[in-house]
């Protein structure tokens, strides 16, 4: 019988079944929205140097899937609530959980430009990596005060930054280290409008001439694009990638998802 550790705090999910297989994980994105996560994938009991705890999973994959949870409420009468999210790996194995902590008046006057703190947990409920969003512009018309997410692991310690560049078409962000130095660059397209097919943010190097990898929105079906934003993602990066870095990639994502695919708030 496998060791699933205390139960996590009221309010999140229980782990499930743990069943990492011992194979290495393929590579590429699915063509199709990824299946549903039905269990926890067993985190690496080793830790490596330099990765904060809880943190060991990611040095050994190079993608992620993420999925928003459907909230009904949200669905039924477009009530912003908390978004939470299931983290997998191409298994369809869920390797973290991640949900926002934000108050009523906030989530629903500010939308999509909404200050938060959303929390990633491990499969015991302890808090591995905090996203601290601040209240910033979005718009291209107001270049000093762009959008900034900080990535900490552990909570309270920053690991890495996204900062969004200006812009006039296109959005773009640089990716900076725990010593403000930047390391990547995230570019997304002109038009991120999601119609029948996915959008792509590609991640590039400094000089923006190589892609190293890629932030991709799945489309999930007209039905379910047109009366929620719950959405699907998936991320990937180089596997020898700083395990921080790849953590602030994920954070890059939810960033990226709040910026251009929460809309039913606002609605």
């Amino acid at each position: 019988m496998y060791n699933q550790g205390p139960p996590p705090q009221t309010g999140y999910p229980g782990p499930g079944p743990i069943g990492f297989p011992t194979y290495q994980q393929p590579t590429g994105f699915p063509n199709q929205p990824h299946p549903g996560v039905s269990q926890w994938a067993q985190q690496i009991p080793a830790l490596p140097t330099n990765c904060p705890p809880g943190l060991e999973y990611l040095t050994q994959i190079d993608q992620l899937l993420i999925k928003q949870q459907v909230e009904l409420l949200e669905a039924l009468i477009g009530f912003e609530t908390n978004n939470k999210y299931e983290i997998a790996n191409s298994f369809g194995q869920r390797v973290y959980f991640a949900v926002e902590e934000n108050d009523c008046c906030t989530r629903n006057c500010f939308g999509n430009l909404r200050p938060f703190i959303l929390k990633i947990l491990d499969n015991s409920g302890r808090e591995v990596i905090t996203f601290d969003r601040p209240l910033r512009c979005g718009s291209c018309c107001c270049p000093c005060c762009l959008q900034k997410l900080e990535i900490q692991s552990p909570p309270g310690v920053p690991i890495g930054y996204i900062v969004q560049d200006w812009h006039p078409f296109l959005p773009k962000f640089t990716v900076l280290n725990e010593h403000h130095k930047e390391v990547l660059k995230i570019i997304g397209p002109c038009i991120t409008c999601s119609c029948f097919t996915d959008v792509d943010f590609e991640i590039k190097s400094l000089n923006e001439e190589t892609t190293v990898g890629k932030i991709t929105k799945h489309w999930t079906g007209l039905f379910k694009e047109m009366l929620t934003d719950a959405d699907n993602f998936a991320v990937q990066f180089p596997l020898d990638l700083d395990v921080k870095m790849k953590a602030v990639m994920l954070g890059a994502c939810f960033l990226i998802d709040f910026m251009f695919f929460e809309r039913t708030g606002d609605n």
